[in-house]
């Protein structure tokens, strides 16, 4: 079983408002240390409530809490669509959080996915990651160190946009990859599973009966990372948390 805590709650709505209390206690403590907290978010339903929650007037406890102008956001992956389209990673967070809170303009780094070549949008934010995180080095060989990544777990077992039978599971170069996914006839764009390992902390969210088989074998199975990608989450330095609902939790094997 892969190393790292599990914390199972009752229902989807308060697995929405731990992940976003752990948010806000994460961007508190990497403000106060550093005066700085970088975020890779990801897309779906289950993180949208916690934007919505952390961009909720009628919260004052977390919206208020927030040091929103120290925050800067990054996507973990995207459709290769425009950032007004409905599918959208970028809109979902904007619709939910951005567009609702006091953010400076270029505390927003998103995937610029409206390029026509998804590799080509890849490669842009490739180069995004190294000017933000290594400003004054012309070579990298260091990893973009994020504060926080927050994943989701599909039914078919890939997480960001790291799917089945991608070559951007075996990414390990480039930051940032462009993978084809078959099933959608379409790109995606994704950070590289060395990036996303070398995040200080990781937070899955995962909500739903439909996501049981899934989550069991993710952390129960047998190691097999090309057929179930979110396997590869394995924090080289940092913390894996994973805050599952008693739903997506039904077929774990957890002790007592």
């Amino acid at each position: 079983m892969v190393k790292c805590d599990i914390r199972i709650l009752a229902d989807a709505g308060e697995l929405s408002r731990t992940a976003a209390e752990e948010f806000v206690r994460q961007a508190e403590d990497a403000v106060r240390t550093r005066a700085l907290f970088t975020v890779a978010l990801s897309g779906g339903s289950t993180p949208k409530a916690m934007y919505r929650l952390l961009a909720n007037d009628d919260e004052p406890s977390l919206r208020g809490r927030v040091p929103w102008g120290r925050i800067h956001f990054f996507w973990g992956d995207e459709r290769h669509v425009p950032p007004d389209h409905p599918d959208s990673n970028y809109r979902t967070v904007h619709e939910a959080m951005l567009s609702r809170v006091p953010i400076p303009a270029e505390n927003v780094h998103r995937i610029k996915a409206e390029d026509p070549d998804a590799r080509s949008a890849a490669a842009d934010y490739d180069q995004e990651l190294r000017k933000f995180f290594f400003p004054r080095r012309m070579t990298v060989e260091a990893l973009p160190r994020f504060d926080l990544v927050l994943l989701g777990l599909g039914p078919d077992g890939h997480t960001a946009s790291l799917f089945p039978g991608t070559d951007a599971i075996h990414e390990q170069t480039r930051f940032v990859a462009a993978p084809w996914v078959e099933k959608f006839h379409a790109y995606r764009i994704t950070l590289a599973p060395p990036v996303l390992n070398n995040a200080a902390c990781i937070l899955v969210l995962v909500s739903g009966e439909q996501k049981a088989e899934a989550l069991r074998t993710v952390l129960e199975g047998a190691y097999q990372p090309d057929r179930f990608p979110a396997q590869l989450i394995r924090p080289t330095l940092g913390s894996l948390l994973w805050l599952v609902d008693r739903a997506a939790a039904r077929l774990l094997r957890l002790p007592g």
